[in-house]
């Protein structure tokens, strides 16, 4: 197959001459110059000649163009061109840089390949440097130097090219790039250059540093990726290359120094220039019946060690992930909010480093990567299941429009895919094996889709180590410590070299396993499918992890495919498809240039809420008026029989839900960007109940203590009672979650059914309470007076659209003498916590009559939250005590419910 190339993409062409107009004014250069090179420390000096560029225009014509290109692309102009500084901004590295911010999979490389053509045949620039964080970026830029190259020369009229990667055994490639009077192209890992002791610094004989001949080149240097050099030795070491500017290209910019073109991820979403996302997300509905723990490695301190894990805690009423640094003598119990399951012995006694190793006072040992408890090798299988089925389904799609699909396994541990003996002698991991099952399955089911057998489809890209010797010498692939390794790189760039053959049909290959530190660098159009399996949710950022597929597939004849249909991506991942957009939205503000609107507030549009007059009796007769009759504050008592709580309790536990074991849940929502943000609309549900495991039983009278103020022989009566106890070996958690629920649920009917309020002599609410409703808020969360006789304040604050239109109607009825929202300190004590009511308000028709009113969106109590009903139920019973008053309390939609 070869690839080919559309040299009428816009947004390239746009981007390209972005760049080449920041030179405008500059004129073509002439080809020689005359370089000495001398020897230090000795007369000794000669001469050669040799092609450099050369900048003619003035800084501030440069300025000038910068900001004309900056309209042209309604991009915020410059004041000034922004300069490369040290961190302590003492030091000065390179003056000119020029950002360039294009998505992921829109064609970056072949962008900034482009743009060197163009320079040279506009301005005659001839030098050029690529510089990349990686070698397996490197192996990337000189396959696409390669495929490209025929496109260009047939598209510039073949120009006299070199492009050659740096090798230190190879110097004298350097001495060519200089003298040479053909464009050059030098690609360099920048880790081959930044330090003194770098063959390319180092003196040699001839008198010569091999890193002179880029200097007296003056380079422009492109820079691949450059949020991995903000940090002063890889600025330093950029400088040293004495460039004449800095390109800057990535999706991803940390600074954007003197930004003049962005294509963010919404704009090229919006142009369908990259795949559309759909996420599967792949959750249990109570996998909590274990004590999770995992070990995620070891934090070095100057005098201690720490542990990195990840456990399930209570939060906000519901139980979540969590990650926590602990130390020795730390007790999960305790983090985890007081989880019954870690209540036994999980207090941490030791961390052995050198074992990767932890221990708990329970002896339970935990190894460093591993999991213990919770359902996570049954959600990692279902992964798998889908993953192998969505793409069953995109073969059954594609495979007659000449397209190969790809799926793309992250996981973190080898061991987990591939396992080795004590000779080092391979065999299959858990993963693997799962796959096979789930693919021979499908495979039966679709016997004629993919002609191969489940053990060719599938290959892991890993470091790998050398083990035994002589004819027993093996290959044994390792887990890397260590982000971004020499033999991380040389892996990924295997892959980079089998691109072509990764696209092919004949090629059984479809299915990669590879390590979740893949990073930029290794893509390939036709990966459809992203699963990242592992054993904690995945710290892999949202946009690293879509980042390997976003790029457009090719057909067999290597033409890209723009059918919207087919471009879609498909991530199966362990969390909401929710939860995913939440977060791929946070990374899309935090590193791009998008600003989504109306999802962050403008701080600007504020108001301050103030008293229309001064509170006094004369100002406001009407306010004082009603404040005198609803101010008396009360307390309450509450009665109810034991016999009734166990009785109506069993009758809600004989009625509750049947308890099922873990549900492994899949929704896949569709990823859609929009001005206002990242969304997911569902598309799709799937479930699997998990397979029957023998749960260890917690303390069920301390569970439901913890939770329920009961005693234990009223649980034994209710438990007993109900006939329902062999249920907790199903699901522990759900059964005793869904127990305790029942039981609260009846003691709080009781607690509101048996209150009972009475009036405290000598104790009201205070008219202070409105003065600290003088606050600035948002406008969005404000309701503008108009009659400022009506109510206290010129604003009146609204929490929801239905508050905002009673308001309204408030102002506007002219039965409603006045109105105001009661003050957050007018608290009506109940047995499930304190209520705050929304609205007193005086209406006048037949008479005159004070309400208190809550605002709700029905009048159907059945349709409110259990506990919005019973707070109802006790604003009933205590203002129940001032009907002598005229005072009346009432549900309402608008105020017409009112009469």
């Amino acid at each position: 197959m070869k690839l080919q190339f559309d040299s009428s993409q816009d947004y390239q062409t746009i981007a390209m001459r972005s760049v080449v107009s920041i030179f405008d004014g500059q004129p073509l250069a002439k080809n020689d110059f005359e370089v000495s090179f001398t020897m230090e420390g000795a007369s000794i000096s000669f001469s050669e000649t040799g092609v450099a560029n050369k900048l003619v225009i003035s800084n501030e014509q440069l300025l000038t163009n910068v900001q004309s290109v900056q309209t042209s692309n309604n991009i915020a102009k410059s004041d000034e061109l922004v300069i490369s500084f040290s961190e302590d901004k003492k030091t000065v590295y390179c003056p000119f840089n020029f950002t360039v911010e294009m998505e992921t999979g829109t064609g970056k490389t072949y962008t900034y390949l482009r743009t060197i053509y163009e320079l040279n045949k506009v301005y005659g620039f001839k030098k050029f440097v690529i510089v990349v964080p990686s070698v397996a970026i490197r192996e990337g830029t000189i396959k696409n130097l390669q495929i490209t190259h025929d496109h260009f020369q047939s598209l510039y009229g073949n120009p006299p090219i070199n492009f050659v990667m740096y090798d230190r055994s190879n110097l004298s490639a350097l001495r060519n790039f200089a003298i040479s009077n053909a464009i050059q192209i030098l690609v360099i890992n920048v880790d081959s250059f930044t330090k003194d002791n770098n063959v390319i610094n180092t003196m040699r004989e001839t008198g010569i540093r091999p890193i002179q001949y880029i200097q007296y080149t003056n380079p422009i240097v492109i820079i691949d990726e450059p949020q991995n050099f903000e940090t002063d030795i890889r600025r330093q070491a950029i400088a040293n290359l004495k460039p004449l500017c800095t390109l800057r290209y990535s999706a991803t910019h940390r600074n954007f120094y003197n930004l003049i073109y962005s294509l963010n991820p919404v704009q090229a979403y919006d142009l369908g220039l990259v795949k559309q996302i759909e996420v599967d997300g792949i959750t249990s509905d109570s996998n909590y019946n274990a004590a999770f723990i995992h070990y995620k490695g070891v934090q070095v301190a100057k005098k201690s060690l720490k542990a990195k894990l990840t456990i399930y805690v209570n939060e906000n009423g519901s139980v979540k992930l969590k990650d926590f640094t602990v130390d020795l003598g730390d007790d999960l119990y305790e983090l985890s909010n007081k989880r019954e399951i870690y209540k036994d012995g999980y207090i941490l006694n030791s961390i052995n480093a050198s074992e990767g190793t932890l221990e708990f006072s329970n002896r339970t040992i935990v190894k460093e990567g591993e999991t213990q408890g919770g359902l996570n090798d049954e959600v990692m299988k279902f992964q798998i299941e889908r993953t192998v089925k969505w793409h069953f389904a995109k073969v059954k799609k594609l495979k007659d429009k000449g397209i190969k699909v790809l799926s793309l396994f992250f996981i973190d541990r080898v061991a987990n895919y591939r396992e080795y003996d004590e000779d080092g002698n391979p065999g299959k991991g858990k993963f693997a094996i799962w796959f096979e099952e789930a693919f021979s399955e499908l495979k039966k089911q679709n016997p004629d889709l993919i002609p191969f057998n489940a053990d060719d489809v599938h290959n892991g890209y890993f470091s790998s180590d050398k083990t035994g010797k002589g004819k027993d010498k093996k290959d044994v692939w390792i887990d890397s410590k260590e982000k971004n390794t020499q033999k991380d790189d040389d892996t990924y760039s295997l892959i980079m070299k089998e691109k072509e053959r990764l696209l092919s049909i004949e090629e059984p290959l479809q299915f990669i396993f590879s390590h979740s530190a893949l990073r930029e660098g290794w893509d390939n159009p036709n990966v459809f499918q992203i699963c990242t399996l592992n054993e904690s949710k995945s710290d892999l950022k949202k946009r690293q992890e879509i980042g390997r597929g976003l790029r457009l597939p090719v057909n067999s004849e290597g033409i890209r495919v723009q059918d919207k249909r087919i471009n879609v991506l498909t991530v199966i991942a362990n969390e909401t498809y929710e939860d995913f957009s939440k977060a791929l939205q946070n990374e899309m503000q935090e590193e791009t240039s998008v600003e989504f609107k109306d999802r962050i507030k403008d701080a600007r549009k504020k108001a301050t809420i103030q008293s229309n007059k001064e509170l006094t009796l004369e100002n406001f007769p009407q306010l004082y008026d009603i404040w005198e009759r609803i101010s008396q504050k009360t307390r309450y008592s509450v009665h109810y029989k034991t016999e009734d709580l166990i009785s109506r309790s069993v009758e809600e536990i004989k009625i509750m839900p049947s308890t099922k074991r873990p549900l492994l849940e899949s929704k896949t929502g569709k990823i859609t960007y929009t001005d206002s943000g990242v969304e997911g609309i569902l598309s799709d549900i799937s479930v699997k109940r998990a397979k029957e495991v023998h749960y260890q039983i917690p303390d069920v009278y301390g569970y439901i203590q913890n939770k329920v103020d009961i005693i234990k022989n009223t649980i034994y009566e209710i438990l007993i009672r109900s006939d329902r106890y062999d249920e907790l070996e199903i699901n522990p958690q759900m059964f005793l979650d869904n127990v305790v629920g029942c039981i609260k649920k009846t003691q709080n009917n009781l607690l509101v059914e048996g209150v009972r309020y009475e009036e405290i002599n000598g104790k009201k609410y205070e008219m202070t309470l409105f003065k600290f409703e003088e606050i600035e808020t948002y406008l969005s969360n404000l309701f503008e007076v108009e009659n400022k006789d009506k109510t206290v304040f010129n604003y009146v604050p609204v929490d929801s659209d239905i508050e905002s239109a009673f308001a309204r109607d408030c102002e506007a009825d002219e039965n409603i003498k006045f109105f105001f929202k009661l003050p957050r300190g007018f608290k009506v004590p109940t047995p499930i916590g304190n209520y705050i009511p929304d609205w007193a308000l005086i209406l006048e028709n037949d008479s005159k009559v004070y309400f208190v009113a809550e605002t709700k969106g029905t009048l159907n109590k059945q349709l409110l939250r259990e506990v919005e009903k019973m707070k109802i139920e006790c604003g009933l019973k205590h203002f129940g005590l001032f009907n002598a008053k005229a005072v009346e309390y009432r549900m309402a939609v608008t105020t017409r419910d009112l009469y």
